[in-house]
């Protein structure tokens, strides 16, 4: 129907359209749920139409707000506020500084949280704010206006493709963070911005998708109050603090990601370009890095997904032939790099003959890190590959790139004395690591060391030291200590230790690591002493230039504990 809107206000709030997630809050406040990786109108009159682009990322069978594009029928143009943040008219990238741009009457500025776009229709200001995952639009006032959400892309991008639900997500928990919307600080929005419509989006997306990648439920409330602010002027300062969230950031400004990736950060604070799941899902399920190898004549390449390797850690830019000289080529769209040979360019070729067949093999591996250090936290790759022949007449056959890349796997286990150890991959210590949990080198790790049945008010317990080794036994030779005398290593400054001989427990936490050049199994021994807190302060004294010589005797007889697990490729 046809809708008269006076200037914002109490009595007259302006209307409001959020995108966040697959989820669609209308200018009705209706909630709508994409179902696919289409395109929808989102707002069509006074030719202007605005499209919400929706994409997979870490699943196939849940799509995210991807882009936003403003169509303008009058000068013909589209301008999109694509993937970190940046700005697009037609097929021409712009650059956007600190600087506003006016392009078509549609001013667009640029800050840390994210892209704005104004523009009038209608006679009434209208402002489009995009921060790479959501979208939220606000009118100053609506005279006569038709609303529009329907879906405009060509055939294709409605196909399913169906996944199993991921058994980490807890869907209470979730409901309870996104029911926070129903509390104060909060409550004072509600007579003008319902909060259920959120609440909905929120749970539908986070009980489907796990909270990743800057999406959590602070999302959904950072959203929230943004169309409250909108609706009602009213900001509700002091708002994060009170239910735990962080302000806004928009972690992937200007970073450039091919169609089939999407930007991240990674485990170091970084940013990388990880692989949309539809297409990497043909990798994935055969365990390959990229392409089958391409055999012609005497010439081999092969040719590797750059964000699987950046998924990896793999830096391709290492990577070589057995001629290190020899490099891979990435391509500058699609990310893609490739390794050659042939017979004026070997790179170290080696060739093998049997009875019916010529094989022409190399192998890409990676630059290796000074070999005196012990431990690195980089990945270890080799890659075999190689072209088959038959003789006499040559016929290529191909084959499946091996991944040869390093992937941890803590298995948890306990102590035969009520002693238990266990990893998380949380400060908080409350997800666990499973022996299927996949962990890369530079992760933090937390390691819980855990009695029961110990009174807490008699004693303590002291993580003495932990020290890892490449073989089972506490006492290789080859070592690498991680708590010494109950004190972090301080030559790595990845060790933090917490709590220890303050209770029945303590933990520790370092960043992943691996023996350079040795076995793929590493086993971390940790040795533990009971401190009777009688007449004692059983907390090691750390951080200082002397200990006390006298440490040792608060301990109780006999009660020095080993405990010991292992990871493995």
């Amino acid at each position: 129907g046809n809708l008269t809107f006076s200037p914002c206000g109490v009595l007259c709030p302006c209307p409001t359209c959020t995108v966040i997630g697959s989820t669609v809050v209308n200018f009705l406040n209706y909630v709508v749920s994409v179902p696919d990786r289409c395109a929808y109108t989102l707002l069509s009159e006074s030719g202007v139409e605005l499209l919400a682009v929706f994409r997979d990322r870490r699943r196939k069978d849940f799509s995210l707000l991807d882009k936003v594009i403003l169509r303008l029928d009058g000068p013909g143009v589209n301008i999109t506020l694509g993937p970190g943040l940046r700005l697009q008219v037609d097929d021409a990238p712009l650059s956007l500084g600190s600087l506003p741009l006016s392009l078509h009457g549609v001013d667009v500025s640029k800050n840390q949280t994210g892209v704005t776009a104004t523009f009038l229709l209608s006679n009434y200001t209208t402002s489009v704010f995009f921060d790479g995952s959501t979208a939220q639009i606000h009118k100053t006032g609506r005279d006569k206006v038709q609303r529009s959400f329907s879906s405009t892309t060509p055939a294709g991008c409605e196909e399913q493709f169906p996944e199993p639900a991921d058994g980490t997500i807890n869907c209470t928990t979730v409901t309870e963070r996104c029911e926070l919307l129903y509390e104060a600080p909060f409550t004072s929005c509600h007579n003008l911005t319902d909060p259920d419509s959120f609440i909905g989006a929120c749970i539908n997306t986070l009980c489907t998708y796990p909270a990743v990648d800057g999406l959590s439920h602070c999302q959904f409330l950072e959203a929230y109050v943004k169309a409250c602010d909108f609706q009602t002027g009213d900001s509700l300062e002091g708002w994060r603090s009170e239910v735990g969230c962080s302000p806004p950031r928009a972690s992937c400004q200007d970073v450039l990601c091919s169609d089939h990736e999407f930007c991240v950060e990674d485990v170091s604070g970084g940013t990388i370009c990880a692989c949309r799941a539809i297409f990497a899902s043909e990798y994935r399920s055969t365990g390959a890095l990229g392409e089958p190898t391409v055999c012609d004549g005497s010439s081999a390449s092969v040719t590797l997904v750059g964000c699987l390797l950046e998924e990896k850690g793999i830096d391709y830019s290492e990577l070589h032939l057995n001629n290190q000289s020899c490099r891979g080529q990435k391509d500058n769209v699609s990310h893609m790099v490739t390794f050659g040979f042939d017979v004026n360019n070997t790179c170290g070729m080696e060739v093998e003959h049997n009875n019916s067949q010529m094989i022409y093999k190399n192998s890409i591996s990676m630059t290796t890190s000074n070999s005196s250090d012990i431990i690195t936290r980089h990945d270890i790759f080799n890659l075999d590959f190689s072209c088959f022949y038959q003789q006499p007449d040559i016929k290529t056959m191909s084959f499946r790139i091996k991944d040869s890349s390093v992937i941890q796997q803590i298995v948890s286990g306990p102590w035969n004395y009520t002693l238990t150890m266990k990893t998380f991959s949380d400060a908080g210590r409350t997800r666990a690591i499973e022996p299927s949990t996949e962990l890369r080198l530079q992760q933090s790790v937390w390691v819980e060391l855990k009695t029961d049945g110990l009174d807490d008010k008699l004693v303590a317990v002291v993580t003495d030291s932990c020290w890892a080794t490449d073989l089972p036994l506490a006492n290789s030779s080859l070592r690498y200590d991680l708590i010494v005398s109950g004190c972090s290593n301080t030559a790595d400054q990845t060790v933090k230790v917490m709590g220890n001989g303050l209770g029945t427990s303590n933990y520790f936490s370092f960043n992943m690591f691996e023996f350079s050049g040795k076995s793929d199994v590493v086993y971390l021994h940790c040795k533990l002493n009971l401190c009777a807190k009688k007449g004692n302060t059983c907390a090691p004294s750390c951080g200082g230039k002397r200990r006390r010589r006298s440490a040792r005797s608060q301990y109780e007889d006999g009660s020095s504990a080993f405990i010991t697990m292992a990871w493995t490729n």
